[in-house]
């Protein structure tokens, strides 16, 4: 039975969907939503002129157990440096180009709903 992924937080569909939204403005164009095979899941696949962009979206309601960008511990990035080896793999057109991993954390910073979107270039 081949490995699926399960999309099941609305919440984390929504910043994905803000962090796509905010990228494509900065010029990134997208190559796909939500990679996923065994060994992880990468939420967005983008070129940035000749660089394909691995990004890691995390968004945190709460700063009680710290902000979106500090729960992409070690394990985690070894998991999306692993997929990225992968989609490499299957998507062989795009082997030649700089590859470079970005996060974008979006945190919830006070009770009116105000988020605050940051973009890590080069995370990690």
């Amino acid at each position: 039975m081949p490995w699926k992924l399960n999309l099941n937080s609305r919440k984390g569909a929504e910043a994905e969907k803000t962090a796509l939204l905010f990228l494509q403005q900065q010029g990134l164009t997208l190559l796909h939503r939500n990679f996923a095979c065994k060994t992880g899941e990468i939420d967005l696949v983008m070129l940035d002129h000749a660089t394909l962009v691995f990004i890691e979206v995390r968004s945190r309601s709460h700063s009680q157990f710290g902000n979106a960008a500090s729960s992409i511990d070690r394990n985690k990035q070894r998991k999306i440096r692993k997929t990225a080896a992968v989609y490499l793999q299957k998507y062989r057109q795009h082997s030649h180009r700089i590859c470079r991993f970005d996060a974008i954390s979006i945190d919830n910073h006070d009770a009116t709903g105000q988020n605050s979107l940051n973009w890590m270039k080069s995370a990690f």
